[in-house]
């Protein structure tokens, strides 16, 4: 397991933050003047500057609650993870893949609710819960999805803005079903009839 946390978790930890701190010294705040849009391929794919405190698609964000609560919903992540591997549940290959993954988008999301509040100019010099319940995760990268603005009208075509901490967990959300579906075929074809 080292082995893989070194080649796929580390690498891909370290590309996430260093895209994030490139944002963050890129692009000015969403609530300040300036550019807050980039267009790598105009109207299809797009660099900006979102602070989200929710969760996936934002939810959650900008409520008092969401800061905190987002907080510990990674280290409940982790202990579950480090139990399912005492466990034995990740024999399979896919699976083994998923968890760095996982533990790449659950770190770097984390590192950014742990920092980037205090690294807000406007809160310097308030107290420490005020600048840590002011995290939240720097997303950067918008694609505009065909046919998404019929799904979601008000969203006029663009998917909710992500980093490459939420990329990592959603390529290994899909590979440990596949990893699941594979080892659940496996099982139905060992078991007699």
């Amino acid at each position: 397991m080292l082995r893989l946390i070194l080649s796929i978790t580390l690498p891909l930890y370290i590309i996430d933050q260093i895209t994030k701190f490139w944002t963050i010294r890129r692009f000015p705040p969403p609530w300040s003047e300036g550019i807050h849009d980039f267009p790598v391929i105009n109207n299809v794919f797009h660099l900006t500057r979102i602070h989200n405190q929710g969760v996936a698609f934002g939810m959650g964000n900008g409520t008092a609650w969401a800061p905190i609560v987002f907080l510990f919903v990674p280290l409940v992540a982790l202990s579950m993870i480090r139990w399912f591997w005492i466990k034995g549940a990740f024999q399979h290959i896919l699976s083994k893949i998923a968890v760095a993954l996982l533990l790449c988008g659950i770190f770097g999301n984390l590192t950014d609710r742990l920092i980037q509040g205090f690294l807000l100019a406007e809160r310097a010099g308030e107290p420490f819960w005020s600048r840590l319940s002011a995290g939240y995760v720097v997303d950067f990268l918008l694609v505009k999805l065909p046919f998404y603005d019929r799904i979601v009208p008000s969203s006029g075509g663009w998917w909710p803005a992500f980093n490459v901490a939420d990329s990592c967990i959603c390529i290994a959300a899909v590979l440990l079903f596949i990893g699941s579906w594979r080892d659940e075929k496996t099982t139905h074809k060992s078991t007699p009839a």
